[in-house]
């Protein structure tokens, strides 16, 4: 790690350093800084537009949030940058890159930045005495594309980089071995190694697992993984999509969320136990439990889109049901306790590659400490066979409005997560609802043009 000066040193030698804070969405907004301004910003932050959290993915202003908006007159956010987060792009002649945090003042954390989300419920596990290990994994589609020629085409027929259905395909691999290379060796060099990276199944989809880490190291990975994935592909040519669904007749893309609680001396992982047959410790099982619990009311955090829920279907390798089971494919929760103790984890799989790893980590942890401390017990049974078959502990909610009204009337979501940032959150999920309804789909043109 870079001290202070260090990087002072490789930011004035470069004479400029790439800002950038995290969304509702997931997305990165930030700007170019001088040297003479960053270095003025580490002590004392920077101002940076609140409309940052006062509009939607399309930058479209909200009309319905509190947080900000046209009653406020969008001030400037106070951001503070993290040294800890220093890295430098190899692709773009080494330019010096580095992530913030949002301020509501100069002694307080704004409620509504994910990342700040992430970081208190991160402070909460450390002061139970747990230490946090986390790790997300990607699948997505890459396109033989621009923006421009999907824009050119009203985003109809995208071509994908290999045609047919080739899961782990060394062949496939070969044929784009400059960008799957580059994706690999690049992002390492950014600080996202990656575990491994394969083909899926599915015309032109890849498949990334990225290095555990402590969480908030874990979760900033993640977005960066998204974002840097789309820089590295517009050098080849290639337009990388994490939606979820962009097919009705292809697979969808995950996220999943790999976890696991350690000692504060990160020496022992509290979650296996050589006296449970299972090899679950009562920690794992009352942190499962509590997911499990929370699941239904925290849904958004996980599926954050519209597009989420045509993922979410019964056989597509994406749960339905409020199931759990060891190592089985179709249930909610994974829990991973064959390999050894180092490696006994849950994967949270209900988690789209569409969903902001900031919140969908805050979601998943801090659902887990919640079944920690109310000492809940693993009652419902390990699903066998078939998790989409198994609803006898109930389903997810079906779309995006259902799934944000029960955030936003859960008693225990605003225990666990804060009013604030809850109350900013739905109500985003809720404009996206409404700007999705009031659109006259193709769908709808072909099927009631002629026929009504």
């Amino acid at each position: 790690m870079q001290t202070t000066q260090q990087i002072v040193d490789i930011v004035q030698q470069h004479g400029k350093i790439q800002v950038a804070i995290t969304d509702i969405d997931g997305i990165l907004r930030g700007k170019i800084m001088h040297a003479n301004k960053f270095i003025s910003a580490i002590e004392g932050g920077f101002g940076f537009c609140d409309v940052a959290f006062g509009w939607d993915m399309a930058d479209v202003a909200y009309n319905n949030v509190t947080y900000t908006g046209w009653h406020t007159g969008y001030p400037d956010a106070p951001v503070k940058l993290d040294l800890d987060t220093f890295r430098t792009k190899q692709w773009d002649n080494n330019l010096p890159f580095m992530l913030g945090d949002v301020w509501a003042n100069n002694q307080q954390t704004a409620a509504v930045c994910p990342r700040n989300l992430l970081k208190k419920i991160r402070e909460k596990a450390l002061n139970a005495g747990f230490f946090p290990y986390f790790s997300q994994e990607f699948e997505w589609f890459n396109f033989n594309e621009t923006p421009q020629t999907l824009h050119d085409k009203h985003f109809k027929q995208p071509q994908p980089i290999t045609p047919g259905m080739f899961g782990y395909s060394l062949l496939r691999t070969a044929m784009n071995t400059p960008f799957f290379n580059d994706l690999f060796d690049l992002l390492g060099s950014f600080g996202i190694p990656l575990e491994g990276l394969h083909t899926e199944t599915g015309p032109g989809v890849y498949e990334a697992a990225i290095m555990y880490a402590p969480v908030l190291e874990a979760a900033d990975r993640a977005v960066l993984f998204k974002a840097m994935t789309k820089e590295i592909g517009h050098l080849h040519q290639i337009m990388p999509t994490f939606m979820a669904k962009w097919n009705e007749n292809l697979p969808g893309c995950s996220g999943h969320v790999h976890q696991s609680l350690w000692n504060t001396d990160r020496t022992t992982n509290l979650f296996a136990s050589s006296n449970n047959p299972q090899g679950m410790s009562q920690i794992m099982q009352s942190y499962l439990a509590g997911q499990l619990y929370c699941l239904p009311h925290l849904l958004p955090m996980y599926a954050p889109t519209i597009n989420s829920y045509k993922r979410l279907v019964e056989g597509a390798w994406a749960p339905t049901t409020l199931t759990w089971a060891i190592d089985n494919r179709t249930v909610a929760l994974r829990a991973l306790t064959n390999n050894g103790a180092k490696s006994t984890r849950i994967e949270t799989r209900v988690v789209g590659s569409d969903s902001n790893p900031y919140l969908a980590m805050a979601a998943c942890l801090a659902s887990g400490l919640y079944g920690i401390e109310q000492n809940m017990q693993l009652n419902v049974p390990a699903t066998i066979g078939n998790g989409y078959k198994n609803e006898t502990n109930g389903t997810l909610p079906r779309n995006l409005w259902d799934a944000t009204q029960a955030m936003k009337q859960s008693e225990v979501v605003h225990n666990i997560l804060g009013d604030e940032f809850v109350t900013h959150f739905t109500q985003t999920r809720e404009w996206e609802w409404q700007q999705y309804a009031k659109v006259v789909t193709d769908w709808e043109l072909k099927r009631y043009f002629e026929t009504v």
